[in-house]
């Protein structure tokens, strides 16, 4: 039984299939495959029928006739769809079904009982019919014919009512059978279609969502490879830079040394004379140390990228080694030290890192504080920060010149003693303090000093 019912299911989907081509849409699609439907009903029932009701009456062949007129209309119109002639079945269908039912069966005096189709029509054309002037015209045209026969005129010669009143009620259950199917049939396929578009729906926006995920993702790896770019770019700037130190800013004091040893074996200078030029070069050789003590140390955290090695440190006791270190430099340039501490002040962070802090600012403070002028360097408490601050009578920093400080251009002046500087210090200090959880701070009037302060988390 599974089997037969298999066999009819395909069948109908053969018929459904009928004038149906793969670049049609999803709903025309639909539309013919019900238009084919109600065809073959439509041929089946004009041909087994009329065979039917032969077989009850012998007199006035003419209305069973009529009643074959059905089959060979459906029948035109499956074949016309067979043939992909889409418009034309339908304009066949619309056209002569009504004319057939007016001209034969009523203007030949012949009341079949089918006035029910009109209505059949008038619904059809609407879903069928694309064009509003089709539709229009096709509702008039059954509209007028319904009215016109059963309204108008009433003259039959010939009626099934009186011929076969079974018969004749059986075909007003067959036209309401007809209307009911084609309703039906068009509400399965809307209410299947809008499930197709809900589902197509649902496919895009899913759709969409990916390819916002895909476009989010694009986005952030297209700004991680600009962000890569111009870190490439600034390391490639600072490779310049650095390079550009090393052949011209390391070579000085090294020649000035080898100038100086040299002319001491050469010329056995005396040792009064010797003493005029150590000072220059002592100052060279300051430079020279620090410089490479931040050559290196910039280095350093360029061959660990973003890695820190925190620790318990005691600021109060890396102030006083730094400065201890910085004593010559202060001493030459007659500058004073000062330090307020506190006894202990802990902080966590990088040693290397905050020792590079610290010896740059306080090395800065000396190079721009002229002759007897003053260094202050204060360390606070505030709440969960430690504040640094150095402090220095020098000859201040324009706010112009403020701005440029901590960036990547490697903005840099001469001190009070005409000391060079890279500008490589202060951006590092900056670079530093960040990576530890810090922040930088300067306050600066031309000609009144200037307070360079950092804060760092507590431990």
């Amino acid at each position: 039984m599974k089997p037969i019912f298999n066999k009819i299911l395909q069948f109908f989907a053969m018929v459904k299939q009928l004038g149906i081509s793969a670049s049609m849409d999803s709903y025309k699609r639909r539309r013919i495959g019900i238009f084919n439907l109600l065809n073959f009903f439509g041929f089946v029932t004009g041909i087994f029928i009329p065979i039917a009701g032969l077989m009850e009456i012998k007199t006035n062949p003419l209305p069973w006739m009529v009643e074959y007129s059905p089959a060979l209309i459906s029948g035109v119109v499956l074949f016309l769809n067979y043939r992909r002639y889409i418009q034309i079945s339908m304009l066949w269908y619309f056209i002569t079904y009504p004319l057939v039912t007016i001209v034969v069966v009523y203007v030949g005096n012949i009341d079949v009982g089918i006035e029910m189709f009109f209505i059949l029509y008038s619904v059809l054309a609407v879903f069928f019919l694309q064009s509003f002037i089709s539709i229009l015209l096709a509702v008039i045209v059954s509209a007028c014919s319904y009215i016109f026969i059963y309204s108008i005129y009433h003259d039959y010669k010939y009626t099934f009512e009186d011929i076969n009143f079974s018969f004749y009620l059986f075909n007003h259950l067959l036209s309401i059978f007809f209307v009911l199917l084609g309703l039906l049939l068009i509400k399965k396929e809307n209410s299947s279609y809008q499930l197709e578009i809900v589902s197509a729906n649902d496919a895009m926006y899913k759709v969409n969502v990916e390819v916002e995920k895909q476009r989010n993702e694009i986005a952030e790896k297209a700004n991680l490879l600009e962000h890569q770019t111009k870190q490439l770019t600034e390391l490639n700037t600072v490779k310049n830079r650095l390079f550009s130190i090393i052949s011209h800013d390391l070579r000085t004091p090294i020649y000035g040394l080898r100038n100086l040893f040299k002319s001491m074996e050469q010329y056995d200078l005396p040792g009064n004379e010797i003493k005029l030029l150590v000072p220059d070069i002592l100052a060279d050789l300051n430079y020279t140390t620090s410089l490479m003590e931040n050559l290196l140390q910039w280095a350093k955290s360029q061959m660990q990228g973003t890695k820190i090695n925190p620790q318990l440190i005691d600021l109060a006791v890396m102030i006083k080694d730094t400065q201890k270190l910085l004593r010559l430099q202060a001493e030459n340039k007659k500058v004073y030290l000062n330090a307020k501490t506190h006894s202990s002040v802990y902080i966590y962070a990088d040693k290397d890192m905050i020792d590079l802090v610290l010896r740059n600012l306080l090395s800065n403070a000396i190079k721009f504080t002229p002759q007897n002028g003053e260094v202050f360097l204060e360390v606070g408490v505030k709440g969960e920060l430690v504040e640094v601050s150095i402090k220095d009578s020098g000859i201040g920093i324009s706010e112009e010149n403020i701005s440029q400080l901590f960036t990547n251009n490697y903005f840099t002046t001469k001190g009070t003693a005409n000391e060079s500087g890279t500008g490589l210090g202060l951006m590092m200090c900056k670079d530093f303090l960040t990576k530890n959880g810090g922040e930088i701070f300067v306050k600066s009037e031309i000609g009144k000093g200037s307070v360079f302060s950092f804060t760092l988390p507590r431990a």
